[in-house]
């Protein structure tokens, strides 16, 4: 059951670095071990078998729900913006029921970008919060009238990654 009595914010992890989606997680962590209830929507990532969409489920109090065709097939791709669309509805609707402590939006700001959903839209959700629920939205690209809304930004800088040097994305590291 919520506790009313906590005040929830509305925190941005952005950046060109890695570590957007991790530092949201941790939270989620944190909040599982003290019995909060979150709800964790991947925007963009579908559904498919990433380290997160296995083991967030088995945690306490977490439920998980995947959208997007993980291609990030961006602007112009329809199905992408019925995915899109698909999790904005369900981040409303989870967000608006007050039933959970935590709503974290991952990747919502690479689908505002993509022009995927719009940012009116997403204002009017972060305005209309119940007041004890802790909104996280996470993915480069953040808007600037997000960002102004927000209580917490915290902006991600890549200085070095394996990448540059050829390194693929490794199974339970990077994904």
């Amino acid at each position: 059951m919520a506790d009313t009595r906590r005040t929830g914010l509305v925190q941005i992890n952005t950046g060109n670095g890695k570590g957007k989606t991790t530092a949201a997680l941790g939270t989620v962590l944190r909040a599982a071990g003290y019995g909060l209830k979150t709800f964790v929507i991947f925007f963009m990532k579908g559904r498919y078998e990433h380290g997160e969409y296995l083991s967030l489920p088995s945690l306490p109090n977490i439920e998980v729900a995947g959208y997007g065709l993980r291609k990030l097939s961006g602007r112009d791709d329809p199905e992408e913006k019925k995915e899109a669309g698909a999790a904005f509805a369900r981040a409303r609707e989870v967000v608006g029921s007050g039933e959970y402590d935590i709503v974290l939006l991952d990747e919502i700001n690479v689908a505002l970008e993509y022009g995927l959903i719009d940012i009116e839209s997403v204002i009017d959700l972060i305005k209309t919060k119940p007041p004890h629920v802790e909104l996280i939205l996470t993915g480069r690209y953040a808007d600037n009238r997000l960002i102004e809304l927000a209580d917490q930004v915290t902006e991600m800088v890549k200085v070095k990654h394996p990448y540059d040097r050829g390194v693929k994305a490794r199974k339970g590291i990077e994904y």
